[in-house]
């Protein structure tokens, strides 16, 4: 991480707020454009909510891949931006965004990075998202040692006791995908209709009925353990009969909680909380300000990563313009640019 303050701001061509998928591809679409990129995101590594929330959850639509993970997808992402050497500043929100009067943006982070930018493009996701807590006395002294609200590694719930709390897609997943390493799997949700894939709860049900895992309808209301270790939960259901459920982690699915955060000040014109940009580059309301991916608003929208890519392509065709004036944009196909390849450092005797 680089110390810097406003005396000693990073200068670079673009600063990109958040390092999720999109946001990573736009390094390359980007790095190909001779645009060079500092990344700012809240969360510890890259990735965004695939790294975060489905690390180990296959996705299925990314083209030409028929399956990977969402820690596969980040892995190969980073692979393919190698030649473009982004700057990553991790586990920082970006605060503040400032016009310069000489042109482009001051950007601040909580933790005091400076970086003073021609272009800026939001790639936030949904913004900065935090999972919904149930609502139980003491819970946090709990979290990150036996209660969890994302799987990071499936192994850490190998040959565990495992209550999973939830009706949603997230819960009803990770239920049918630990289900076969726990040592016993309990999913407990306030009543017995689910909202959750179809067919996810007719798995679910199956194996309820072999006896492989189980289901309890009912409220949890009371966690039982010490020094952050879980115990057992108590489950209250509609007849307020109690029931007391042993069990050595807990993964509670209720929601997320997504918020815009310091973005909402940045002067951009919002729309329902998302930024409203035209079609053709991506662009807000403001001027060398972009914002592709989820946080993005246009007729016909789609919130795929899918869409997210093809926005970073056309986003960085306009942002050419803006930081290489003198220079006239010229379209090609890295398959038979050998300009392109060399930027990517294809070996062409390897061919």
């Amino acid at each position: 991480m680089t110390d810097t303050n406003s005396q000693n701001p990073i200068q670079t061509d673009a600063v990109i707020i958040g390092a999720g998928p999109v946001g990573l591809f736009s390094v390359f679409e980007l790095g190909l454009n001779d645009i060079k990129c500092h990344l700012v995101d809240i969360l510890d590594k890259p990735g965004g909510q695939c790294a975060e929330l489905y690390p180990e959850k296959p996705i299925y639509d990314i083209p030409a891949v028929p399956v990977c993970t969402g820690t596969e997808l980040t892995e190969r992402l980073l692979e393919q931006i190698k030649p473009f050497h982004p700057v990553f500043h991790f586990g920082q929100m970006a605060e503040s965004l400032q016009k310069r009067p000489e042109g482009g943006w001051r950007l601040t982070t909580d933790l005091g990075t400076v970086i003073d930018a021609k272009l800026v493009i939001i790639a936030a996701g949904g913004g900065s998202f935090m999972p919904k807590r149930p609502p139980i006395k003491g819970i946090e002294e709990y979290e990150g040692k036996s209660v969890f609200y994302a799987v990071r590694k499936m192994d850490q719930f190998r040959g565990k006791n495992i209550v999973i709390a939830g009706g949603g897609d997230s819960a009803l997943d990770w239920a049918l995908n630990l289900q076969p390493i726990a040592k016993r799997v309990t999913l407990v949700h306030r009543r017995d209709e689910f909202r959750a894939a179809p067919d996810s709860v007719l798995k679910m049900r199956a194996l309820v009925a072999e006896g492989a895992m189980d289901l309890k309808i009912g409220n949890f209301t009371t966690l039982h353990g010490t020094d952050g270790h879980v115990k057992s939960i108590t489950v209250v259901d509609d007849a307020k009969h109690a029931t007391e459920l042993p069990c050595e982690a807990i993964l509670a699915f209720y929601g997320l909680t997504m918020k815009l955060g310091p973005v909402a000040n940045f002067g951009i014109h919002l729309h329902e909380n998302l930024i409203p940009v035209n079609t053709s580059d991506f662009e807000t309301s403001e001027p060398t300000v972009f914002a592709i991916g989820d946080i993005n608003s246009y007729p016909g929208k789609m919130k795929l990563i899918l869409s997210g890519f093809h926005e970073a392509a056309l986003m960085a065709k306009k942002a050419f313009t803006y930081i290489h004036p003198d220079r006239r944009y010229r379209f090609q196909y890295t398959t038979s640019s050998s300009d392109l390849q060399g930027k990517l450092g294809v070996d062409k005797s390897a061919a």
